[in-house]
């Protein structure tokens, strides 16, 4: 055990972390089976050893900031790891069948958690946080943002893949007076999203982007946060159908998605079994590989810190109303209070440690005459 623990030791030192340390961001160890755990499991041992209570920090944000800033997160390789990583070039871990799964096991745990974590629009992506002094702020600035780059006008269609709640389908609507199509694999999402659009020129549906009509066109498409799920080995077939949906004219495709600095076919671990399963980062060579040959990149904006403000903003209101929801998600989650922190501080920490990015690309078929004009 002994060993271990100097080897741990020695690896935390390399990102300025002291085990029993007094600092904010060092660990607090609680049992010694800890060293053996994360260095024989990597990621999904440190996780599930921090929802077990065997190890603790007053800042996790800190902690994996600093841990992932000294790269800590690619010097301890598993079997386990390898697996996953052989898996998932063999096999199609996005494919049509399992389209579903990802909106049961995350999005479908129930809009008491959601509705109490995000803002009034229920956006569960990042803030735009240029001029904004709150979430709220900093969603509505986003969805603006977005309606803006996409240079949206009254009467025309926008397809939303990935829709979500319906915020940006309902701002799109009421604000810009487009007519919109919102698609979700998220039961709850759609009923709530369905709800929330009464009144408004907004179709939401129950349904795959790969399952659209092959007849609907439409002058705007958007995808805000359902990129990560998508997958390397979908991402040409997801740029295929997003061309064949979209009017040859003048039309537009604005892509929001979390990206990773390095090209992987695989998540995180942990991320994967618990929090998003099947999901993967796509890196910018991904993203323009599968764009080749079917689009012109007009614009790229990387606002990634703001992930880091808005992680954290979702934390804040997360453990703020956690006693109004505790009874509803203990009984079906062991550990869930530590295992949602867990998730959303060393995501912040990721983000802050520039390890993530946010990109919001805007995309069209035949490149706009005389040149894009970019909004920021």
């Amino acid at each position: 055990m002994d060993s271990y623990k100097r080897r741990t030791e020695k690896l935390l030192s390399l990102a300025d972390i002291k085990i029993n340390g007094s600092r904010p961001s060092d660990i607090q160890v609680h049992n010694p089976r800890f060293y053996a755990r994360v260095l024989s499991q990597g990621s999904l041992g440190l996780g599930e050893s921090y929802m077990e209570g065997w190890w603790s920090a007053k800042r996790l944000d800190e902690f994996f900031a600093k841990l992932l800033g000294a790269g800590l997160d690619r010097k301890v390789n598993t079997f386990g790891m390898a697996l996953a990583a052989i898996g998932a070039t063999i096999t199609n871990p996005q494919r049509t069948s399992k389209a579903f799964e990802i909106g049961k096991h995350h999005y479908d745990i129930g809009n008491d958690l959601y509705s109490r974590m995000l803002d009034p629009t229920m956006s569960y992506s990042c803030g735009y946080w240029k001029k904004a002094k709150n979430l709220e702020e900093a969603q509505e600035a986003k969805l603006e943002l977005i309606c803006q780059k996409l240079h949206l006008e009254k009467g025309m269609t926008l397809l939303d893949i990935g829709c979500g709640w319906g915020g940006l389908a309902k701002h799109a609507a009421k604000n810009y007076g487009v007519k919109v199509v919102g698609i979700t694999v998220s039961k709850e999402q759609a009923a709530y999203a369905q709800h929330s659009c009464k009144g408004l020129p907004v179709d939401i549906r129950l349904q795959d982007y790969r399952a659209l009509d092959a007849s609907e066109l439409f002058d705007r498409i958007v995808s805000v946060g359902m990129f990560e799920h998508v997958g390397v080995k979908n991402y040409r077939i997801y740029m295929e159908t997003v061309r064949e949906h979209l009017k040859d004219d003048d039309g537009l495709f604005l892509l929001h998605t979390i990206g990773g600095l390095r090209s992987e076919n695989t998540t995180d671990r942990w991320i994967s079994k618990y929090i998003f399963p099947r999901s993967m980062l796509p890196s910018m060579a991904q993203i323009t590989h599968a764009a080749e040959g079917r689009f012109v990149i007009e614009d790229f904006h990387n606002f990634g810190p703001d992930y880091d403000k808005t992680l954290m903003a979702w934390n804040h209101n997360f453990n703020a109303h956690w006693h109004e929801i505790k009874d509803m998600y203990t009984e079906r989650f062991p550990h869930f209070e530590r295992m949602w922190n867990y998730y959303l501080l060393s995501c912040a920490g990721s983000f802050r440690a520039r390890k993530n990015q946010l990109w919001q690309i805007v995309l069209s078929k035949n490149g706009v005459p005389g040149g894009y004009k970019p909004v920021r």
